[in-house]
């Protein structure tokens, strides 16, 4: 290409000429941040642009993204994903991606307007955005990349972000998108965990954790659900404009194997569950006390692992590894809570009606777990172990009915109560708006729980 001598420009010319280079200092942060809304707070001159919509702030950055030319001299940006190490101050993180040391220090002093840049913890995460010297360029390897931009989260819908703009003045912009309670419809099938394939869907662990300890009245997980499975999950969660989940909420709707579950809140205030005709879900023992646990040895006769002859087994066995928490089959009072021969760490729990359930080999109690102590159905109570006679870590686990062992698996125990009523009435109502969600099969947004602050969250 022939070199031309510069030529004297319009100000309409002017502006067309320096535009790309604006678009390209001033959105080449962070393609992640699509949607937020900016407020803006300018370094180096006192007058602030109006802030920027978010589709406007995401227009700059794809342009920038897919439009920008290099600069002189350097090749196209890049983003390097940082972190701040144990002992390392904020401009020394900046310095590791290859930025000269006073233009580390100006960057940190730019944002240091918006936030505490001493006081940081090790593992804060930042995005910078650099552009190194061209390869041809004398000494290119030596030379230190030029930063054109730097972008870190402050909070759970909030970021700041610092870019250069034409003149190479740094621009500080505090970043902060809308937050709106939604709630959640989604289907899917089991493939691998329960919480594996419920994390594809949007679902947190404590959302599965609750799905887990509903059906575990219901349903043994070791034995009856398999690979391909379908299952549903209705829940409340808070949800940014760019769809980021921030925090979930309840639990409004699960199905598994045919079996429902709708929350509904009682007049006492507390929630609890229900089947589709009103029926409380909420059996009086669970059918596994151990989330996740397989059962490895039945009620009956059997050839003890340790004792090397056949009697009886007064229980069933579930294989799990030591610390596994240990939960409460029903609610009751602890009756015993010491070693007891072969079953080494004993537990046994009084419920009503004449019914005990007893824990084995359990490794540790949790905490206040004496005798007297009133528990409810699900507390965590111990831990498994493989105290006294035992091969390895598993729960021996037992019912007693009117003091006579019974068999854990089919044993006839007392089921829920029955909505009747104004009571009624209300959970079909509640059924109703629960079953428009799945027939719908998307989210519906409820009531907008944030509005736009205007301002860092620090």
């Amino acid at each position: 290409m022939q070199d031309l001598e510069p030529q004297p420009l319009t100000a309409r010319a002017q502006a067309a000429r320096l535009a790309p280079q604006a678009l390209l200092c001033g959105g080449v942060l962070l393609a992640a941040l699509v949607v937020w809304k900016a407020g803006d707070v300018t370094a180096s001159r006192p007058a602030a642009p109006p802030p920027l919509s978010p589709a406007a702030v995401a227009a700059l950055q794809h342009a920038a993204f897919t439009q920008s030319e290099a600069r002189p001299g350097f090749a196209r940006p890049q983003n390097v994903a940082l972190k701040i190490q144990p002992g390392e101050t904020f401009e020394a993180a900046v310095q590791r991606a290859g930025i000269a040391p006073e233009e580390a220090r100006q960057a940190v002093a730019t944002l240091a307007q918006a936030m505490d840049t001493v006081h940081i913890k090790a593992g804060m995460a930042f995005d910078a955005a650099i552009a190194r010297p061209n390869a041809a360029a004398p000494n290119a390897a030596m030379a230190p990349a030029r930063l054109i931009g730097l972008a870190l989260r402050t909070g759970p819908a909030s970021a700041i972000t610092l870019s250069r703009t034409f003149d190479g003045a740094l621009r500080l912009r505090e970043l902060d998108e809308k937050i709106r309670d939604d709630t959640v419809a989604t289907n899917g099938q089991i493939q691998g965990s329960l919480f594996e394939s419920a994390a594809k869907l949007g679902a947190t662990p404590t959302i599965t954790a609750q799905v887990v300890k509903l059906f575990s009245h219901k349903l043994d997980f070791q034995r009856d659900i398999q690979p391909g499975d379908a299952f549903k999950l209705v829940f409340d969660r808070k949800v940014t404009e760019s769809g980021r989940t921030v925090e979930t909420g309840d639990l409004e709707y699960a199905e598994l194997h045919g079996v429902k579950f709708y929350r509904f809140e009682r007049g006492h205030g507390e929630a609890e569950y229900f089947d589709e005709f009103g029926k409380n879900i909420k059996g009086f023992l669970l059918r596994t006390p151990v989330d996740g646990a397989r059962i490895t040895s039945l009620f009956g006769l059997r050839k003890h692992p340790v004792l090397g002859y056949t009697r009886a087994h007064q229980g069933i066995d579930f294989g799990a590894g030591t610390g596994t928490p240990i939960l409460a089959a029903g609610d009751g009072v602890v009756l015993e809570a010491r070693r007891w021969g072969g079953y080494g760490n004993w537990l046994r729990i009084r419920h009503t009606g004449g019914w005990d359930t007893g824990y084995g080999h359990i490794s540790r109690y949790a905490a206040g777990i004496r005798p007297g102590m009133h528990v409810r159905q699900g507390q965590l109570v111990a831990y498994v172990g493989a105290t006294g006679l035992a091969t390895g870590p598993h729960l021996h686990y037992e019912i007693w009915k009117n003091g006579q062992r019974v068999n854990p698996v089919g044993a006839k125990v007392p089921q829920g109560t029955v909505l009747a009523g104004g009571e009624l009435s209300q959970f079909k109502a509640q059924k109703a708006r629960i079953d428009g969600l799945l027939k719908d099969g998307a989210p519906q947004p409820r009531a907008l729980a944030m509005a736009d602050s205007g301002s860092l969250s620090r």
